[in-house]
């Protein structure tokens, strides 16, 4: 998995001043502002996971798990499981669940550290360690199943996550069916066996300079995929950037990469999920 150095660290933002008329309409919703804008300052992010409502299931083990969810307006809506970066499920990831609410999706961001969250490298990689993956396995079907019940749900879902949750947003696509599934530079050493039981389209987001989820280990997941049958269904896509260039607060934020791949996701889903 990631080391200290390989999912980035956080930068230092300045304050950041908000006209109290703008803060005003942006809380009630009334408001919107570039997704970029809202995750780069906590201020923002904050408010924008404000919006969010807490849910949680039992498990068949019995154990209790949360998420935080984003509704739209519509009545009927497809589904998106949103799975956080090795940080944890933090503002920023509600902030973009929010925004896909507002796009039209019931928008989940499940909490696979069981509520707890990491402001520095160590932390993030002693969380990330401590996941126990069958639980966190079993933990994403059955929120797979809880959307599926969901009064407002179409019967669609999709899934992505970012950095630690890049790879779990794969692993959730093989565990339990989705029509479509996002990865940014997630772990994909999968063999073509299990890619096998993948339903839906994926799309990948990598980074040219990630020492980590690099050409190779990109490129096996291709090969693997071609073996499986599914060679038709994987969209791949190169960024000149490094690892977590699409998260705004990391040192190794590229806001054009990020902007071009944020447009490529939303049009995934626009496709396979509307």
């Amino acid at each position: 998995m990631c080391d200290l150095l390989g999912c980035g660290t956080h930068q230092k933002l300045p304050p950041i001043v908000i006209d109290p008329e703008q803060r005003r309409l942006f809380l009630k919703g009334l408001a919107s502002l570039p997704l970029a804008s809202v995750l780069a300052f906590p201020e923002l992010s904050r408010a924008a996971a404000d919006r969010l409502d807490t849910v949680s299931i039992t498990l068949p083990t019995g154990e209790t798990v949360s998420a935080a969810v984003a509704l739209p307006e519509a009545a009927t809506a497809p589904a998106i499981i949103l799975i956080h970066e090795w940080w944890g499920l933090n503002d920023q990831i509600k902030s973009v669940a929010a925004e896909l609410a507002n796009m039209g999706y019931i928008a989940l961001a499940v909490d696979l550290y069981n509520g707890k969250s990491a402001t520095d490298p160590e932390g993030a990689k002693a969380l990330m360690q401590a996941v126990d993956g069958q639980q966190a396995t079993t933990t994403l079907i059955e929120w797979n199943k809880w959307l599926r019940g969901h009064k407002q749900a179409s019967g669609k879902i999709g899934t992505v996550g970012w950095c630690f949750g890049g790879g779990w947003s794969l692993n959730a696509s093989l565990a339990a069916p989705v029509d479509a599934t996002v990865i940014y530079y997630g772990n994909v050493a999968v063999s073509a066996d299990k890619l096998k039981n993948l339903r839906g389209p994926v799309l990948g987001h990598f980074a040219t300079k990630d020492g980590w989820i690099n050409q190779e280990m990109v490129d096996g997941f291709e090969n693997e995929a071609a073996k499986a049958g599914k060679a038709d269904s994987l969209s791949v896509h190169w960024y000149e950037a490094d690892h977590a260039f699409a998260n705004p607060t990391s040192s190794r934020y590229d806001a054009e990469d990020a902007a071009l791949s944020w447009q490529r996701t939303r049009d995934f889903f626009k496709k396979y999920l509307t």
